[in-house]
């Protein structure tokens, strides 16, 4: 299914592409355009995870300089029966994370420094597994794919102008043509963005869930996020907007609304969710919470949970949300002063 999706959409791209370059330039831009389309394509497919990862800077760590951190992804991998993916830090107060990758072989997932000090261990470790669920479910080929494309189209777009002047360029609607390609350009990311069903966010929250062993501690990071995201921006993803949906909270700015136009579902929906999975795994029989909630990890002191013994999401749900930032270090203090934070 997922196989039949990305060919869909690459399909559909191409065909956009290939009609915005017959209204710039007549049946020679739509040739262009085709041209230009297979050779976004096939390098989406091989490098659409690089080029995510250097637009947000991300820097790949291992478990000598980010023990923690690496831990936290390596359990939960093992938990859900993934390979080990690539995993890097990305230097940004604004917290936030998103996978990429075009496999579970070849994936990799990011985390922001604001997400390490905002969230607790166990909030870090259900975000994590959220994006675990992604590369298991292979969501990150499309969203990459995705990401690749919709700047691409922007970019023919910017060029509509330029190549549409010519009165050689066998245009058949003239200057119309060339307006109704600037004018539709623009909007092609979001319309593409748009394009990948926003159900694939419940679906990684329910699986993330199931993988870190409480669907209240992704509830609680979600708020979390999402609240960081409202008030702490985040440069990168604004000049790279169609790479916004890679994460798992919008990072851009006045994208709060659950729509037809927004890239995710609000943040309200998705932790009433998470809230009737926590019911009713409570509600499920003792057997079936220990195994959701087997502990990956276990910190130097045990908690509820994959830290330590199983947990009754029933019983969480009346306790109070994790403390934040167990790490207890600042990334972004005196460079020539060892820290013991997990990016370290």
């Amino acid at each position: 299914m997922n196989t039949l999706r990305t060919a869909m959409l690459l399909a559909a791209m191409t065909a956009l592409f290939m009609a915005v370059g017959y209204l710039i330039g007549g049946s020679g831009g739509m040739i262009i355009a085709l041209l230009i389309a297979a050779g976004t394509n096939l390098f989406s497919y091989w490098n659409a995870d690089k080029m995510v990862l250097s637009m947000n800077r991300a820097v790949e760590v291992d478990e000598k300089n980010a023990p923690e951190y690496y831990a936290i992804v390596q359990a939960l991998a093992k938990r859900a029966g993934l390979p080990m993916p690539r995993t890097y830090l990305i230097d940004s107060p604004q917290p936030n994370a998103f996978a990429t990758g075009r496999n579970p072989e070849n994936a990799a997932v990011a985390a922001s420094t604001g997400l390490l000090e905002r969230l607790s261990h166990e909030e870090v470790a259900a975000v994590m597994a959220h994006e675990l669920a992604h590369v298991q479910h292979r969501d990150t080929l499309t969203m990459t794919i995705v990401a690749t494309l919709a700047g691409a189209i922007s970019m023919l777009g910017n060029f509509a102008f330029f190549f549409g002047s010519s009165r050689d360029n066998n245009n058949p609607f003239g200057f119309v043509g060339v307006l109704v390609a600037m004018l539709v350009a623009p909007f092609a990311a979001m319309i593409v963005q748009m394009a990948v069903s926003r159900t694939r966010e419940y679906e990684a929250d329910r699986r993330g869930a199931e993988i870190c062993g409480n669907p209240l501690w992704l509830a609680s990071a979600l708020d979390k996020i999402a609240r960081g995201a409202e008030r702490i921006p985040n440069p990168d993803a604004e000049r790279n907007p169609a790479m916004a949906h890679l994460f798992i909270i919008n990072p851009l700015s006045g994208e709060r609304m659950d729509n037809l136009f927004s890239t995710h579902p609000s943040t309200e929906n998705r932790i009433a969710a998470l809230q009737d999975m926590a019911r009713e795994m409570g509600g499920a029989s003792p057997a079936n919470r220990r195994e959701a909630s087997s502990p990956p990890i276990q910190p130097e002191e045990p908690s509820a949970g994959p830290w330590g013994k199983p947990a009754d999401p029933a019983q969480e749900a009346e306790r109070a949300p994790p403390k934040p930032n167990p790490w207890g270090r600042n990334p972004t203090g005196p460079r020539n002063v060892r820290s013991r934070g997990p990016w370290s």
